[in-house]
């Protein structure tokens, strides 16, 4: 199962494309259960859409479109205009204890944090990862350089703590049958600079021409 979204992600930000779809929100919920043994060193295409797609609440995810569709609103009661949530009402207005209601309300709420406080106290903190998922565009030196086994170059000779390269690539047009390389990874900000990765590309002056920054994307 994490072998088949690793590789649907290698390309992409989302399952399914650049856009979030269902397809996103079902295979979160699918991972639910997994996520506490998700390593970003064994997994990084996954752990990075994860932290993700975890940044859109529940309600949010709900108003993604099928894959290749467009967002819809909520769905709403059939002959009305507002949302379920709305649609249930005492059977008599009048007698509604607002205040009453309020009250229940905020008591349920206290109860809910002592809970949650307990919890945090007991358990100890974990400590959240600030990362980082990038796109370059690599220029070769000219249309006799072989981007395969420049691809290969790069993922054989850059490597780091906190540095993790997507498998999969790309090979686009420049000019003059001239492609360029597109490949992309994911970083921990505070063990790895994309500066120095651009750096240490370039510095392979006998392949590559020059590094641009196609995407910078906090995760």
């Amino acid at each position: 199962m994490l072998a088949k979204y690793e590789a649907a992600l290698a390309s992409n930000h989302f399952v399914n494309g650049p856009a979030p779809t269902q397809a996103d929100a079902e295979a979160f919920n699918e991972l639910a259960a997994h996520m506490n043994s998700i390593s970003p060193a064994t997994h990084p295409n996954v752990f990075g859409w994860i932290c993700l797609v975890g940044k859109f609440n529940e309600k949010v995810r709900a108003t993604w479109p099928a894959a290749g569709g467009d967002a819809k609103p909520a769905k709403k009661e059939k002959g009305g205009d507002k949302p379920k949530k709305e649609a249930k009402k005492p059977a008599a207005d009048d007698d509604l204890d607002l205040f009453g209601e309020d009250d229940a309300d905020a008591e349920a709420a206290k109860a809910a944090a002592a809970k949650v406080k307990a919890a945090a106290q007991a358990k100890p903190k974990k400590v959240v990862v600030a990362m980082s998922i990038v796109m370059l565009e690599v220029k070769p030196l000219d249309d006799t350089t072989d981007l395969d086994a420049l691809q290969k170059k790069i993922l054989a000779e850059m490597t780091m703590d906190g540095l993790f390269w997507k498998t999969e690539y790309k090979k686009e047009p420049v000019a003059f049958g001239i492609y360029k390389l597109i490949i992309g990874f994911s970083l921990e900000d505070e063990k790895v600079s994309v500066d120095d990765i651009v750096e240490r590309i370039e510095a392979m002056d006998e392949f590559v021409q020059s590094v641009e920054i196609a995407s910078f994307n906090k995760i």
